[in-house]
């Protein structure tokens, strides 16, 4: 078996579960509760089995509460699981935290782990220390990293003066800076400007392609998901709905078509009338568009389009594919609607 397909992290039926105390309110309350037993069990995250190889990219996505850092947590070491067993370059990540630190990088959105009134060089020089990296290996990652980005500008100002772009580029850098086998990218773009977004995302792809990192990136810019994920995995209320590549999840939404009309001037009355004519379709508006998602297997966006020019006057109007992000929801809602109802029949299936 080639490295590429070499296993790094395998996770076998995971379940992960907090004792929360149910706290009483006002102050008597409080002075009750610190003699209280009344707990009650909350399940993070509930039997899931992922297996990811080497080299791959890999989007773990859900909503907030899903259950995806406290996975990530697993992962790393810093949680140990209530039950199931999991993996990292064949070692249990909470027994052996210290080899599993040498193999991983972590970025956690906006927490950096660069030291604050420092320069970038300094906390690059401290954790070649921590890490045990060569002097070559250090000078060959360097000159790795100047061929990918202007670091020069970055290496001698102090993080504290840093822009948040600037701190995140800065963090994901240090992240790879000890050659790790896997690095874990939880919402790395989060509150960045799109021209900032798209160097991270450059950079990310560029090292995962030159050092076959395994990347676990979990984020909620659908951007991020359509510029490096081949594979996605989506996780709702701890438990794992969905797992393979895009082009399959979008495949299993082709039907779907997103229909995009200017009309009138006042877009808000637009969109409340386009809705009580079409009560059963998704109707969004924004700034200039009012979108209509329609499922061409029920109605045809053709006589979608008929009925409103019968009552509306179209100033233009454009047809879109459906987006990753309108498909994970898509996905949201199916899966809520069968916990909803166990006699679903196949439109609530899980995809």
């Amino acid at each position: 078996m080639s490295d590429t397909k070499k296993t790094v992290i395998e996770l076998k039926n995971i379940t992960k579960e907090f004792r929360v105390l149910n706290r009483s309110e006002g102050l008597r309350g409080s002075i009750k509760d610190l003699f209280s037993r009344d707990y009650r069990i909350v399940r993070a995250v509930d039997d899931v089995s992922l297996s990811v190889s080497q080299g791959e990219i890999v989007g773990y996505l859900g909503p907030n509460g899903a259950g995806k850092s406290t996975t990530i947590k697993m992962m790393t070491g810093v949680l140990e699981p209530t039950s199931g067993q999991i993996l990292v370059r064949g070692n249990v990540p909470y027994l052996h935290r210290s080899e599993n630190s040498q193999n991983i990088g972590v970025v956690f959105g906006q927490r950096s782990q660069l030291w604050w009134a420092l320069p970038l060089v300094e906390s690059f020089r401290i954790l070649k220390d921590i890490y045990g990296i060569s002097d070559r290996d250090y000078k060959d990652i360097q000159e790795l990293y100047r061929s990918l980005v202007d670091i020069d500008e970055l290496l001698h100002k102090p993080v504290r003066q840093m822009s948040l772009g600037q701190r995140t580029l800065s963090d994901i850098l240090a992240a790879f800076l000890h050659d790790p086998a896997i690095v874990f990218l939880d919402e790395p773009t989060i509150g960045l400007d799109v021209s900032m977004k798209s160097k991270i995302r450059e950079l990310i792809c560029e090292l995962n392609e030159k050092k076959n990192t395994t990347v676990i990136l979990t984020t909620h810019d659908m951007g991020d998901v359509d510029a490096l994920c081949r594979r996605i995995v989506i996780i709702d209320k701890g438990r794992k709905i969905y797992d393979n590549d895009i082009e399959h999840l979008k495949g299993f939404f082709g039907s779907y078509r997103t229909l995009r009309l200017r009309l009138g001037e006042d877009l808000k009355k637009e969109a409340g009338i386009v809705r009580e004519e079409f009560p059963e379709l998704q109707v969004t508006d924004d700034e200039e568009w009012i979108s209509v998602l329609v499922d061409e297997s029920r109605i045809r966006v053709v006589d979608v389009l008929e009925k409103i020019q019968q009552t509306h006057n179209i100033k233009d109007m454009q047809l879109e594919e459906i987006s990753t992000e309108d498909v994970i929801k898509k996905i949201y809602d199916k899966d809520r609607a069968k916990e909803d109802d166990p006699l679903q029949d196949g439109e609530g299936r899980e995809v």
